[in-house]
């Protein structure tokens, strides 16, 4: 069976689809079952859904088996990561309202009210396969609605503890065990792209994280979708910086889980004027600039065929530098390599994302220049996703709104640890996500940071308010008088 959307097809087969549509029916049976709860049970399933990440025996297994099952990232950081990240979600849904009455505006006679969207399909990525599916089923679960995962091949056995947890934890606050299995599912093993694509055309709506196929394979399911676009983040070091404080930020957000997040530096520009310090402050860090001759021998390891390599994907940088076999000494405690680049495009790859802890340096004349810099790098790889910002903070808010307008960006981050804060910090207003919309210059329907909106449909009452028609004149009476009838 092959079904078509657009231009590209996307292939199943009638196994695939017969096996997908029996978890359908589960979940429908079982978000029917929820439907009617109200917000203080739908606010139980979430919260009990997050403790079954954070719960810190479950937090570590599910680590542990993250970077054993994958490869990639790190045992403390997945740690950080799956328990910053779910309590920083749980934070945000305390006192949002899924439920019944949303919104009144007596003003404009509207009563809103949210409503499940039903079954979700989740699809989550391997770089985080702890932490993005918990993510995606406590919003919606929060949402009343029922939710079946599409793990990467990797994160099947993070993906199965993980429901395995949630499913332990409904039981404990009463759900029956066959409602919890029916409301939280994932595709049987094994994982195929036959699987996924039937998944994503039987849903009522796909959430997709991941590789930029999946994201398009969404689009082109025939069913509603939230796909998130390329990372490929781009840093500013403006001439005005505290040197130290920005290297001390993009070193920790450089090597967070061996820079397998999408909103990990991949590039650095910096003011030319204090390049050459920036480097200094960075190499104290554990940064350390490579020769030309030793950037030659990454670049043909990192891309031996054109592409990147997964080889090196999530590994840390000494373990980098050895597998490749650069010999300086101080490489072997290397926290991150970087590289000089003056170019950008396919003929460039330093230009584009790395997934590693491998940091591309460019100088810049001045503010402009800067921009010039990460405009080009964005039209190779990464429009939409973010910028960050590392500047006097007397002269921060000018030029972040310089940047919000001149660059193909989503989100400005200014003065802070860019994988820290995009996707949501205690120290900034975003909200916690792991899936960062891009916008139509990433490809994507949406520009914000994914949340429990994204899982909700709303029901408008409208009543009838006083007659509001303007004359000609309030509507047209300036416009007339500059340019006449």
């Amino acid at each position: 069976m092959q079904t078509s959307t657009g231009n590209l097809p996307l292939r199943t087969d009638d196994e695939a689809m017969a096996q997908v549509a029996a978890l359908i029916q589960r979940a429908r049976r079982a978000q029917q079952a929820i439907n009617d709860y109200t917000q203080s049970q739908a606010d139980d399933l979430a919260v009990a859904c997050g403790w079954a990440i954070m719960e810190p025996e479950h937090n570590r297994k599910l680590a542990e088996r993250a970077v054993r099952d994958t490869g990639l990232g790190n045992v403390a950081d997945k740690i950080t990561k799956n328990h910053r990240k779910t309590l920083g979600l749980l934070r945000d849904l305390q006192r949002a309202r899924t439920v019944g009455v949303v919104s009144e505006n007596p003003e404009l006679g509207l009563v809103e009210f949210a409503r499940p969207v039903g079954v979700v399909a989740a699809i989550t990525p391997s770089t985080n396969p702890g932490a993005t599916p918990a993510n995606k089923i406590i919003n919606a679960l929060k949402c009343r609605n029922a939710v079946i995962v599409a793990p990467s091949p990797k994160g099947v056995g993070t993906c199965e503890m993980l429901l395995g947890y949630i499913h332990d934890e409904l039981e404990r606050i009463g759900l029956d065990r066959s409602l919890a299995e029916g409301l939280v599912q994932m595709l049987p093993t094994p994982v195929s792209k036959a699987l996924t694509h039937a998944l994503m055309m039987q849903a009522d709506l796909v959430v997709a994280t991941g590789s930029q196929a999946n994201v398009r394979a969404a689009y082109l399911s025939g069913t509603p979708a939230f796909g998130v676009g390329a990372g490929n983040v781009a840093s500013i070091v403006d001439a005005s910086a505290d040197l130290k404080a920005a290297a001390e930020r993009i070193m920790l957000s450089k090597t967070f889980d061996n820079a397998t997040s999408c909103s990990s530096e991949n590039s650095v520009v910096v003011d030319e004027s204090v390049a050459d310090r920036f480097i200094q402050e960075f190499a104290r860090q554990g940064g350390i600039l490579l020769e030309p001759d030793e950037k030659t021998v990454l670049q043909a390891a990192m891309w031996p065929e054109g592409r990147l390599s997964g080889t090196l994907t999530g590994k840390s940088a000494d373990v980098i530098a050895t597998a490749v076999g650069l010999q300086r000494p101080e490489l072997a405690s290397a926290k991150a390599l970087v590289v000089e680049e003056d170019g950008f495009g396919p003929d460039h790859p330093f230009s584009g994302e790395k997934l590693s802890p491998v940091l591309t340096l460019y100088r810049s004349r001045d503010r402009d220049h800067a921009v010039q810099i990460v405009d080009a790098i964005y039209a190779y790889q990464g429009a939409g996703h973010s910028v960050s910002l590392h500047i006097d903070p007397d002269q921060a808010d000018e030029q972040a709104r310089h940047l919000a307008q001149a660059l193909p960006v989503a989100r400005v981050i200014v003065n802070q640890p860019h994988t820290v804060a995009t996707g949501g910090s205690f120290e900034n207003g975003l909200p916690f996500s792991l899936s960062m919309g891009c916008g139509t210059w990433g490809g994507n329907n949406f520009s914000a940071n994914m949340d429990y909106r994204q899982y909700l449909n709303t029901t408008r009452v409208v009543y009838p308010i006083p007659v509001n028609v303007p004359t000609e004149t309030q509507i047209f009476g300036a416009f007339f008088a500059r340019f006449g009838r």
